[in-house]
């Protein structure tokens, strides 16, 4: 689990990593390779992982069950490459993050790829549907698996579920719309076109498609390949009018920012990835029944019940009062409302903060 820097997502699960599609713009591919350590001599520690058959039948996949370690016993991120990899031992890490968050399931990976074990997606979609708090987003550019998990009833469908679709030519917006609109109402699909290729929205299937998705990621292309193609404002323009038409929110990527400039950007989430819920565990913590009225509660805006047993002692905490409640408490028991932070409540107090 990583804090992402990728403009849309909050967050980074990466269970499976590596890659099939041989795109010759991949950012994960480049940076694989910096974290790698001696790919040949990792594969001769064979006790330390295991080979599954790939799905499409294609070369074998690698499995972890535990972190692989160097010589200097530093766990090695990447240790095949840019060869898929399942690492299991992942999968418990969105434990770590007790507040709501938007999570991009597989940004080092195509988690859909025809060569992914039925097995490896169904496991990565359990975890999530059982940690409701957060919210998720899925890429691929293999939508059609999106549709064969629905007939098998093994795609959940959910409001913080989000299935995207990368796009960045006329033939993949193609084959995704296809898949999007055989999909039920009911799921939430969005499309990534990052790297703009081409002035998509002069598709002749653009206006059907865009009525298909929940939402539109747009990204230029980035490094320094030398035939690097650079999006034309027109072709933003175009996606952006045709979006607004449909009430289909846009997000923009900060590489679009030299061609449309900042004052023009556009960084707009569908309404289900702007709420965030916490986990029971934080809830818990957080939150509280009034002890009168049994109003359900932050904390923070109630007033902590404490007693001791005996002079000396340090008061244990045994409950919560609204501030409404304790008013008419202090009130019935004949009570001088106590001063709490620097703070007298009042009858016509509102939001001071206790």
């Amino acid at each position: 689990m990583n804090r992402s820097k990728i403009e849309w997502c909050d967050h980074t699960l990466n269970p499976i990593t590596g890659c099939r599609h041989n795109c010759e713009y991949c950012y994960a591919r480049r940076m694989v390779a910096r974290f790698s350590g001696d790919v040949r001599l990792n594969k001769m520690a064979k006790k330390d992982y295991s080979l599954v058959p790939a799905a499409d039948g294609g070369e074998d996949l690698y499995v972890l069950d535990a972190p692989m370690l160097n010589e200097t016993g530093n766990p090695l991120v990447y240790p095949f490459g840019f060869e898929p990899t399942y690492h299991r031992y992942r999968m418990d890490t969105l434990d770590k993050l007790k507040m709501g968050n938007n999570i991009f399931v597989g940004a080092m990976a195509d988690v859909f790829g025809a060569w992914v074990p039925e097995l490896w997606i169904t496991d990565i979609l359990d975890v999530c549907v059982k940690r409701p708090q957060h919210n998720y987003m899925f890429l691929t550019k293999n939508p059609e698996r999106y549709f064969e998990l629905h007939e098998s009833e093994k795609l959940p469908e959910a409001d913080n579920l989000f299935y995207g679709a990368t796009v960045t030519q006329s033939v993949q917006l193609e084959r995704a719309t296809k898949v999007f609109t055989d999909l039920p109402d009911r799921f939430h699909t969005f499309f990534s076109i990052e790297p703009i290729l081409e002035d998509i929205a002069t598709s002749e299937i653009w206006k059907d498609a865009v009525l298909q998705t929940d939402w539109i990621i747009v990204g230029a292309q980035t490094g320094r390949r030398k035939d690097k193609v650079v999006p034309e404002l027109e072709w933003i323009k175009r996606i952006v009018v045709s979006a607004d038409t449909a009430y289909v929110p846009v997000f923009m990527k900060d590489s679009l920012i030299p061609i449309v400039r900042e004052e023009n950007m556009r960084r707009d989430f569908p309404e289900e990835l702007q709420r965030k819920m916490i986990s029971k565990k934080m809830q818990k913590k957080l939150y509280a029944e009034c002890s009168k009225c049994k109003a359900y509660l932050k904390k923070s805006d109630m007033i902590t019940l404490l007693a001791r047993s005996k002079r000396g002692e340090q008061p244990k905490q045994f409950g919560f009062m609204c501030r409404d409640c304790f008013k008419k408490f202090c009130a019935e028991s004949e009570l001088s409302i106590p001063e709490l932070k620097n703070c007298i409540l009042e009858e016509d107090e509102q939001e001071e903060d206790l």
